[in-house]
């Protein structure tokens, strides 16, 4: 499928203090490209993440196999925070060999030149240094990675990247909450090369691809995390990105409203929402499901008046990140009779269980 989708949307600026994280120059443009890959868990389903203390149960080490049996190793999906061409970390549900160790095996496929080298999706690339040697275990939470002096050896400009991408990385499973960097055995308040904070431990709360092109009363402001999309040849895939809004509205709003805004102009995001979609009422909740009417400007026009994938994709992703919202559902202008692209009746979304997966 050919698609278009819109680049660059201004994103709306605050006022006092600037944030800063990294940006990158785009042009205003139009762009084809096709479906990025998502899998939405269906009702009564949800993510089997096992729980975990230092390795997660029930995942047996295999047994040894030569190369004639590698195929035939059992694997499991994981999302692995890799770099993209444009410099951010983005999500890739990678299949990995099911082993014990899980949260040590999940960083050492961040390791340049490690194993991830075989698997790696064309235009990105892995975030700790290559050579570094990788230990990590949970403490009540915390997921304490221990590295090797070579984690070092890192570009400085690349820093913010690479402690997002353990971070994201690790606090995938649900027993764990925050990541505390040590290196060999020493704890450590910040990064070595370029001194971005650490403290007790950093979250998800601490944002990932942060936009610096904002203006922003941080004290008078929150952060949310959006869901755009990116282009990789003829193949997209989902990017979050953490944006400062204006405290005092309802948060689902606010995010839906910023997602109608688009990515920022000093991305090469894109987005699929055409610049005359409204809300036409405030969201509804109930039984953990959120209720969005818009006008019909969010129907593709040029896939008979029909509802995309990614559009559905982006609510989901972004919204489920809120707290007690477990499911998307479309109206336009009251009516709930949506068509959705392949041809069927639109339902409530839940969040995709695996994201940019096999799109390279």
């Amino acid at each position: 499928m050919r698609k278009v989708f819109i680049k660059g949307i201004p994103v709306l600026l605050f006022t006092t203090l600037t944030v800063t994280a990294c940006s990158f120059g785009s042009d205003e443009a139009m762009n084809e490209m096709d479906t990025p890959p998502v899998n939405y868990v269906e009702e009564g389903d949800s993510l089997d993440i096992e729980e975990l203390n230092e390795e997660l149960p029930g995942e047996e080490a295999p047994d040894a196999q030569g190369p004639d049996d590698e195929e035939n190793v059992d694997k499991i999906e994981r999302e692995i925070y890799l770099i993209d061409s444009n410099g951010l970390v983005v999500p890739q549900t990678l299949s990995l060999p099911k082993t014990e160790g899980t949260l040590r095996q999940s960083l050492e496929y961040l390791v340049e030149g490690g194993p991830i080298t075989e698997i790696l999706p064309n235009g990105f690339r892995a975030v700790i240094p290559a050579g570094t040697v990788v230990d990590v275990h949970l403490e009540d939470g915390t997921a304490i990675a221990d590295f090797s002096n070579e984690f070092k050896e890192y570009n400085p400009d690349n820093e913010q990247q690479i402690l997002q991408a353990i971070t994201w990385t690790l606090t995938q499973f649900e027993n764990v909450d925050r990541v505390q960097i040590r290196i060999n055995g020493y704890d450590q308040e910040m990064m070595p090369v370029n001194g971005t904070p650490i403290g007790k431990g950093v979250s998800r709360a601490n944002g990932i691809n942060l936009e610096a092109d904002q203006v922003v009363d941080v004290v008078n402001s929150n952060e949310v995390n959006l869901y755009f999309l990116a282009q990789n040849g003829e193949d997209t895939y989902y990017v979050p990105v953490t944006r400062r809004v204006n405290l005092g509205k309802d948060a689902v709003k606010t995010a839906v409203e910023e997602l109608l805004n688009g990515p920022s102009y000093h991305t090469n995001l894109l987005t699929d929402f055409s610049k005359d979609v409204a809300l036409i009422d405030d969201p509804m909740y109930e039984n953990g499901v959120v209720t969005l009417n818009f006008n019909e400007s969010i129907l593709n026009q040029l896939q008979g008046a029909a509802i995309s994938e990614e559009v559905m994709s982006m609510l989901a992703l972004t919204l489920t990140e809120q707290e007690g919202i477990e499911k998307v559902a479309i109206q336009v202008n009251g009516e709930s009779n949506i068509m959705q692209e392949n041809g069927e009746m639109a339902k409530p979304v839940a969040r995709p269980s695996l994201v940019n997966k096999g799109s390279y």
